[in-house]
């Protein structure tokens, strides 16, 4: 992996989030490896004069209960190819499993957060802030029952963009 200014990044930032996905992914000292969620809403740009990252989890999320008690915390794209990996994390619960053993993606443990070898873009992020989505919130009254009819409301995390990586071979 080599490290780039976010601004030589020549993605594009909409499709790698909802179409591509990322892996969020936070350290579980409890279990002594790393814990990665799909994440498929989000956003980059800029807010505070920092360059940072949106992300959105669940309260359910285990990975929620990792990146609380974190500062900072990955976010992993990936070639087509690992789709089904970002399958699996998105459907499975690391309470439940190791999702890098079922994956078989290699975790890369960064000073400040882990990643993969296999991600070909690699964000890590310091947590900036972190807001409840709540009901009360929307002024579009469509979206509360098309995505949260169970209510399980989203966290929005913004997080600084302190690194960024690339795959030698992207």
């Amino acid at each position: 992996m080599k490290q780039i200014n976010i601004c030589d990044l020549k993605e594009n930032a909409v499709k790698l989030i909802r179409d591509d996905w990322a892996l969020l992914t936070a350290a579980d000292e409890n279990k002594g490896s790393c814990n990665p969620m799909t994440v498929s809403w989000g956003g980059i740009g800029e807010l505070w004069g920092k360059d940072t990252a949106t992300v959105y989890v669940r309260e359910s999320r285990y990975t929620k209960t990792l990146i609380d008690k974190e500062n900072y915390f990955s976010l992993c794209f990936f070639e087509p190819e690992f789709k089904k990996a970002l399958s699996f994390c998105g459907s499975h619960s690391g309470r439940d499993c190791d999702k890098i053993k079922e994956t078989g993606l290699t975790p890369v443990y960064d000073e400040k957060a882990p990643y993969f070898k296999e991600a070909k873009i690699v964000l890590i992020c310091k947590k900036e802030a972190c807001l409840y989505l709540d009901e009360k919130s929307f002024i579009d009254k469509e979206i509360m029952p098309k995505w949260y009819s169970d209510h399980d409301m989203h966290y929005i995390y913004f997080s600084e963009i302190e690194k960024v990586l690339i795959s030698e071979s992207f």
